[in-house]
């Protein structure tokens, strides 16, 4: 059965929000089977509460998060985070 991956990391304030990265990682994921949710794929002109609002359910769903690199400095990645290990969930850490 495909592992559920949240990808979480930086995007405020990053050219194009760190899309490309995000979507790269989301690519190799999937190429490996596994099933990604990709925050990066919301669409544009929500407030950052509301995005929030819809990542930590999906961090909740998730069986693993993958941290991208910067996301020590992502409000939001490290709430996701927080999120992910109050729940015991495995977390990868991009190098």
């Amino acid at each position: 059965m495909p592992k559920k991956i949240y990808l979480a990391g930086p995007m405020t304030g990053l050219p194009d929000f760190n899309k490309p990265a995000f979507i790269a990682k989301a690519s190799e994921l999937e190429q490996e089977g596994h099933i990604v949710l990709n925050p990066a794929v919301l669409p544009e002109g929500m407030k950052w509460e509301e995005y929030m609002y819809i990542c930590i359910p999906m961090v909740s769903v998730a069986d693993e998060i993958y941290m991208l690199k910067g996301w020590e400095e992502s409000k939001g990645a490290s709430i996701e985070h927080k999120e992910a290990l109050a729940q015991g969930k495995s977390v990868v850490y991009e190098v």
